[in-house]
């Protein structure tokens, strides 16, 4: 998937150029968000060329190798294509005592970083899905999770987070972060996972 993205971005970041003269059309592959870097292939009428370095471009028609192209160079060139993006969706899990809604401490200190990360988005759309571990009763786990998914929708709510959409699910002990038999205690599967679009 990261190869993916990296493809897509430096298709988009191409077709900026179209536009242009021919020979002034490029393709510059860039990192990931998450540093990571892909490849993609640029077959043109005079060739093709491999580009798998970042911050490296090749011509649209194909006609030369790969090579470095300046930061300032891709700023001129993609600087508003690359403003345009849109912010990736960012995934959260938030951690709860036994038997109960409480969260951990660790998770309760996530609680300031996911209302920053959902700031940052003009209009947010939230989905929290609640989960248990297979302690207890599968009906029992099932409200257990939806009260733990509500109580993080209201927590978020009262932090002063202005939210355009809210779903709220509950998973109950189906769709296990770590597998177990019924009536185990795993700290990791008792969560709620914290979508941000």
């Amino acid at each position: 998937m990261r190869g993916i993205h990296a493809k897509l971005l430096a298709a988009f970041l191409g077709i900026g150029l179209l536009g242009g003269c021919a020979s002034k059309s490029y393709v510059v592959l860039l990192d990931n968000p998450d540093g990571s870097t892909g490849a993609v292939v640029v077959k043109g009428s005079k060739g093709e060329q491999v580009v798998n370095q970042s911050g490296h471009g090749a011509a649209l028609d194909g006609s030369t190798r790969a090579a470095p192209v300046a930061a300032e160079t891709i700023q001129r060139d993609f600087g508003s294509a690359m403003a345009a993006r849109p912010i990736l969706p960012e995934r959260f899990l938030l951690y709860f005592e036994s038997g109960g809604a409480r969260l951990t401490e660790a998770s309760t200190a996530l609680l300031p970083k996911i209302i920053e990360a959902a700031g940052r988005r003009p209009a947010v759309d939230v989905s929290i899905i609640g989960h248990t571990d297979t302690i207890g009763k599968a009906d029992v786990n099932e409200a257990l999770a939806l009260q733990r998914a509500k109580v993080i929708g209201e927590l978020i709510k009262a932090r002063g987070l202005k939210v355009h959409a809210l779903s709220i699910e509950s998973h109950g002990e189906r769709n296990l972060l770590v597998a177990t038999r019924d009536e185990v205690s795993e700290p990791r599967n008792r969560r709620v996972e914290i979508s941000l679009r």
